[in-house]
């Protein structure tokens, strides 16, 4: 008894019994790639009754602030979100609530005590995608449509880049912005133009993209999630976001009391499967052999810690004439 009595004074044991209130704020519909990746990883920690979750899809940004102190004000202990367009009112709340901790997708630093960043830096899977690009390219033309061209979309179009170059050294690439995270009529024009001046790869940063692709026959490469299921014959590859690792650790941090400003960016990488490039599945007796060997081989380096994919976050330039 006096044991039990002891356990039951300690606050940190109280809370480690007890589920973790989480909250999450989304200025995008949960459908879309990059909010549905977090969404997925804090549903499956819901689903393994680890925390109560609770989230809010397409906050505006006037409004963002808002949801977040009501989040925060009604006893949430973390609290996620991406903050890319509101990262001013945003670390103004979590100074306000030094006792709840924040973990935000964000291009900038973190904030002492309680603000910590993630990042999708899954610029090694989307390098390998990019070599099966390059392999997969007849007329030597891919074209690539991002949202905003901001550190998180740049970083990987340009290991794309990198990636189909290895594989193809006369490649030529098309880029353009359709600056907006959530548009997949617009995207889709996008594409469309870009087909239309021949290339025969898209590579689908944006929703949208890959239904160009798929209505003139033509090919895509998918970032963050594996749409192949849904475009089985024009989806050949894609770089997956796992955002398991990065939560996990959020949760765990904050159920032990030690939740510090810290940068997640790390946890977004293959070896602390953050990060991966998706099976070829329907296409895997596509892709000639050689491609894939090229690209097991350089996986294989990666995760072994022999190759490092350059962090790049200038804005890609298209290079086709």
């Amino acid at each position: 008894m006096a044991a039990a009595a002891l356990a039951a004074g300690t606050p940190g044991f109280a809370l480690a019994q007890a589920k973790l209130k989480v909250a999450a704020v989304y200025t995008v519909p949960f459908e879309q790639q990059w909010v549905g990746r977090i969404h997925k990883a804090l549903k499956a920690a819901e689903a393994r009754g680890e925390i109560e979750y609770k989230a809010t899809e397409n906050v505006s940004n006037a409004d963002y602030e808002r949801v977040m102190r009501e989040y925060a004000t009604g006893g949430n202990q973390l609290i996620l979100g991406e903050v890319f367009g509101v990262e001013a009112a945003a670390r103004k709340v979590a100074k306000d609530f030094p006792k709840v901790a924040f973990l935000m997708g964000s291009s900038l630093k973190p904030q002492a005590p309680n603000f910590s960043v993630f990042d999708n830096y899954i610029q090694e899977p989307a390098y390998l995608s990019g070599m099966v690009a390059g392999g997969m390219t007849k007329t030597n033309r891919i074209g690539m449509v991002g949202g905003f061209p901001i550190p998180e979309v740049n970083r990987l179009m340009n290991a794309f880049m990198a990636g189909a170059k290895e594989t193809n050294p006369k490649v030529e690439f098309s880029v353009s912005f359709i600056n907006s995270w959530f548009d997949p009529p617009k995207a889709k024009e996008a594409a469309f133009a870009m087909i239309d001046k021949g290339a025969d790869v898209m590579y689908a940063e944006r929703f949208g993209v890959s239904d160009a692709a798929k209505e003139k026959g033509k090919l895509a490469i998918g970032n963050v999630i594996d749409t192949q299921a849904q475009y089985p014959d024009t989806v050949v590859a894609s770089a997956l976001w796992n955002f398991e690792p990065s939560a996990d650790r959020a949760i765990k941090l904050v159920k032990e009391g030690k939740f510090t400003a810290e940068d997640y960016g790390p946890y977004s990488m293959m070896k602390h499967k953050g990060s991966e490039l998706a099976p070829l599945g329907t296409f895997e007796k596509k892709v000639p052999a050689d491609i894939v060997a090229k690209v097991k081989a350089k996986q294989a380096d990666i995760l072994a810690g022999k190759v490092t994919i350059k962090v790049d976050d200038s804005q890609p330039k298209s290079t086709a004439k």
